[in-house]
C-alpha cells in the first residue's frame, strides 16, 4: 500500500525546495531502496509538466569503484558529470543508506583524489543549479538511530514536512542579527571559544537544499578562533564515527584535537590546510530534531545545537578556507546535555538550547513547528 506521506514529501521536494517550473528538467539520484519516493517523484514531476531524469545507485557498487579508482577515470567522470549538470535546471539526491560502514575500507587518499577531482563539476551544480539533498529512511539507518524501522520511518517524514514557511520567517531576525555581529563567543562543558563574524554574510536555511532543514549559518573570520571547543555527539566521517571530539585553536588553527580514535582525527585534519581550519558556524533549529541519529543531515538540524565545522567554506559565506574536507561536528546545548551558553557582541542570546532576546524566541521549539 503507498504511504500518502511519500507523496506528500514529494510534493515539498518539487515545488518548495526546487520551485519546478513547466518544462525544467529534474535529474534524481537515489539508492535503490529508496524507490518509493522516486516513484513518487516521477509522477509529482509530470503532473508538474516537468522532465524527471530518475538514475538508481548501489553503495555496495560505488564502494568497489572508489577503492580503485584511477585519475583519469575521475577526470572523464568530471567532464560527464559537468556536462549533464549544464543540462539540467534541478537536482534531488536521495541517501539511502544501509550499511553505516560501507564506505570505511576506502582510504583516505581515493577520498581525497575524488573531492579534489570531481570538485569542478560538483562546485558547478551547488553554484548554478537548483539542488536538494535528503535521506530515506532505511532499516540500517534505523539500527544508528536506535529505532524501529516503522519508529524511524515515521520520525523521518514527521521531521521532513514541518512548516518551512514559518520557520523562513521566524529565521529573518536571527540572520538580521547574525549579519551585523562581529564578536561570537560559546561556553559549554569542555567548551570556550571566542571568533568573529564580522562582515561575512549569515544564511538561512528552510527547505530549499536540504530536507529536513533549520539552521542559519555564516562561517568565521579565518583566523579568529581561540579556545577550545567539545562536541558531545557522534561525528561521523566517511564511515568511521567518531566520540568525546575536542578541538583547541589558536588564530583559527586546530592545533590539537582529541578523540577516541585521536590518531584517526589528526590524519583527516591533516588531509589538506584548509581541513585545521574552520568553514561553517551554525545553529540549528528544527523543532522535530532533538537527539542525535548518528546522521549528520539530521544531527546538524537538532534544536538548541550549534554546528562548528572544519574544512571548505560555502560560497554563500565565505571566508576564504578551502579543503576536500567539510566535518560538520554538532555541540547541542540543552540541559540534559550539559547546557551552554552563546553570545553576540558580549550580549547572551541563547542559553541552555533556548534563545532569550525577544525578537529571536519565535525560533523556540514551542514556537515553531
Amino acid at each position: 500500500m503507498k504511504d500518502t506521506r511519500l507523496t506528500e514529501l514529494a510534493e515539498v521536494l518539487l515545488t518548495h525546495s526546487l520551485t519546478i517550473e513547466p518544462g525544467e528538467k529534474v535529474l534524481i539520484t537515489g539508492n535503490t531502496n529508496a524507490k518509493p519516493l522516486i516513484k513518487e517523484l516521477v509522477k509529482k514531476a509530470y503532473q508538474l509538466q516537468a522532465l524527471p531524469y530518475p538514475e538508481v545507485i548501489d553503495d555496495e557498487i560505488r564502494r568497489l569503484q572508489i577503492e580503485e579508482v584511477k585519475e583519469e577515470q575521475l577526470v572523464l567522470q568530471n567532464k560527464w558529470d559537468l556536462d549533464r549538470f549544464k543540462d539540467i535546471d534541478a537536482f534531488i539526491q536521495i541517501v539511502g543508506e544501509e550499511n553505516d560502514a560501507e564506505f570505511s575500507t576506502i582510504p583516505a587518499e581515493k577520498w581525497e583524489l575524488a573531492g579534489r577531482v570531481m570538485k569542478p563539476a560538483n562546485d558547478y551544480l551547488i553554484d548554478n543549479k537548483k539542488w536538494v539533498l535528503l535521506n530515506y529512511p532505511t532499516p540500517g539507518a534505523a539500527q544508528k538511530a536506535g529505532k524501529t524501522f516503522d519508529d524511524y520511518f515515521d520520525y523521518l517524514l514527521d521531521v521532513c514536512t514541518v512548516d518551512y514557511k514559518q520557520m523562513e520567517e521566524a529565521q529573518r531576525p536571527l540572520k538580521e542579527l547574525m549579519d551585523k555581529t562581529d564578536k561570537v563567543r560559546i561556553t559549554a562543558e569542555g567548551t570556550d571559544l571566542t571568533f568573529s563574524i564580522k562582515d561575512i554574510p549569515s544564511v538561512m536555511c528552510f527547505g530549499e537544499r536540504n530536507i529536513p532543514d533549520g539552521e542559519v549559518y555564516t562561517a568565521p573570520v579565518k583566523d579568529s578562533v581561540n579556545g577550545t571547543i567539545t562536541y558531545n555527539t557522534p561525528c561521523p566521517y566517511r564511515g568511521v564515527t567518531f566520540h568525546d571530539v575536542s578541538l583547541t585553536f589558536k588564530d583559527g588553527k586546530i592545533v590539537e584535537a582529541t578523540a577516541d580514535k585521536t590518531e584517526e582525527l589528526n590524519k583527516i585534519l591533516d588531509t589538506d590546510e584548509g581541513a585545521r581550519f574552520i568553514g561553517e558556524f551554525a545553529l540549528g533549529l528544527n523543532p522535530k530534531i532533538t537527539e542525535p541519529m548518528g546522521d549528520i543531515l539530521f544531527d546538524e538540524k537538532i534544536a538548541g545545537s550549534l554546528h562548528f565545522t572544519p574544512g571548505e567554506a560555502y560560497d554563500e559565506a565565505p571566508n576564504g578556507n578551502e579543503s576536500s574536507v567539510h566535518w560538520d561536528m554538532v555541540l547541542i546545548q540543552r540541559p540534559e546535555y550539559g547546557g551552554g551558553e552563546i553570545y553576540f557582541d558580549d550580549v547572551l542570546i541563547r542559553k541552555d538550547g533556548e534563545f532569550v532576546v525577544d525578537a529571536l524566541k519565535g525560533l523556540n521549539p514551542e514556537n515553531l513547528s
